[in-house]
């Protein structure tokens, strides 16, 4: 079995300082919602968001769906061979049981999420998904996994397949859930080793897929 992180992900409610701006209390009132309750998405909230701190590594939940559901599809996940776990920007831990089925409507994940926010967990007997508060090196020293492997533009210059192919059980591979920038120092920090597979800046969607299916050539096939 191997892990799949999420780091850094652009997943999180409205902040208090951007609650009362018009953007976000139209969106809330015709959402019938509290402003607080509600993901920030910069597809409505952009005005909102000019100048926010790390701007361009927020308000993109929908990138995260997409990974998310994504990982969830694959094969190896299906036959509980993947750990996965979305860490966001501000250091909350969203852990994902095995054989959960991630909504494939965008409205309704989101939905899913702000109730995990409001709940901690969501469950339908086993938990399915819950939140906590957690850095990314606590995942990594609750899981303590074999190797720890970042998948980065700025990275060594490789490919899905060898990365694969030296990938041992038990690894933990870390993807970017945000749109455009690297990785935070202090979460390259903690890779063992960092790969560039592309010579294209690629969404976190599509190299979550060739990253698992070269994997489960390794295995599978």
């Amino acid at each position: 079995m191997i892990t799949l992180i999420l780091a850094e992900s652009s997943l999180e409610l409205v902040p208090p300082d951007l609650a009362r701006h018009p953007s976000i209390t139209s969106h809330a009132q015709k959402l019938g919602r509290d402003a607080s309750e509600i993901l920030l998405d910069n597809s409505w909230h952009f005005a909102a968001m000019k100048g926010l701190r790390n701007e361009i590594k927020r308000g993109r939940p929908d990138l995260v769906h997409h990974s998310v559901l994504e990982a969830v599809s694959t094969p190896l996940y299906r036959r509980d061979g993947l750990n996965l776990f979305v860490h966001t920007i501000h250091d909350k831990v969203i852990r994902l049981g095995l054989q959960v089925r991630v909504p494939r409507s965008y409205h309704r994940f989101a939905g899913l999420v702000e109730k995990l926010y409001r709940e901690g967990r969501v469950s339908a007997g086993d938990v399915l998904l819950e939140i906590s508060d957690m850095t990314l090196s606590g995942i990594l020293d609750e899981i303590s996994p074999s190797a720890v492997i970042g998948l980065s533009s700025r990275g060594t210059p490789s490919s899905y397949a060898k990365v694969a192919a030296d990938l041992p059980d038990g690894a933990c591979i870390i993807v970017g859930g945000f749109q455009k920038g690297g990785f935070s120092e202090k979460t390259s920090g903690l890779l063992d080793s960092a790969y560039s597979v592309e010579d294209m800046p690629l969404e976190g969607h599509v190299v979550i897929s060739r990253m698992l299916y070269e994997y489960e050539k390794t295995i599978f096939m």
